[in-house]
C-alpha cells in the first residue's frame, strides 16, 4: 500500500464493515470506529509501523490486509483483512493472507481477533487453519462486542 491508496482503503473498510457487522454492531458505533481507525493520522501510522497490503481487481483496490511486524516470541498480528462484499469468495482474501505471511518472515504464529457473530470472518479464519484460543469482551465506541482470539501456527 502507498499513501495515495488511503482513500480507496478507507472506502473498502467502510463498505466491508457495514456489510460484515450489520445487525451486530450499531451503525453509529461502526461509523465512529471507522473515522478513528481509518482517519489520515491513523493510516499514516499504520503505513509507517506495520505491513499494509492491498488487493486490486481491474486496477481498483477491492481489499486490504494489515499485519503487525513480527514481535518478540515470534508473534505476528493480523489486525485487519477486508474485501468489498462483491469480491469475497474470489481468493483475494487468501492471497492477502499468504502475502502477509510471506512478509512475516520469522513468525512462529499469527493471531487475529474476530467478532464472534461475524460468521463470514469466523468461517474464513477457520478455513485457513486458525484455531480459537480464547474469548473476551471488547468495547468498541460504546458497544460491547464478544471477540474470539484466533491463532495460526506457522
Amino acid at each position: 500500500m502507498k499513501p495515495k491508496d488511503i482513500p480507496a482503503v478507507r472506502a473498502v473498510a467502510e463498505a466491508s464493515w457495514h456489510a460484515a457487522y450489520a445487525g451486530i454492531i450499531p451503525p453509529d458505533a461502526q461509523d465512529r470506529f471507522l473515522r478513528n481507525a481509518y482517519g489520515d493520522e491513523m493510516m499514516a501510522r499504520r503505513l509507517a509501523r506495520s505491513v499494509m497490503l492491498v488487493a486490486e481487481c481491474a486496477g481498483e483496490i477491492v481489499g486490504f490486509a494489515n499485519f503487525s511486524r513480527v514481535r518478540e516470541g515470534g508473534e505476528a498480528e493480523l489486525a485487519a483483512i477486508y474485501l468489498l462484499p462483491g469480491h469475497q469468495g474470489e481468493g483475494l482474501g487468501t492471497a492477502l493472507l499468504q502475502a502477509g505471511l510471506a512478509e512475516s518472515a520469522g513468525a512462529k504464529f499469527v493471531c487475529a481477533n474476530v467478532e464472534a457473530d461475524n460468521r463470514t470472518g469466523m468461517n474464513f479464519y477457520t478455513a485457513k487453519g486458525f484455531k480459537a484460543v480464547g474469548e473476551f469482551e471488547d468495547e468498541l465506541e460504546g458497544h460491547t462486542s464478544r471477540m474470539v482470539r484466533m491463532r495460526l501456527e506457522l
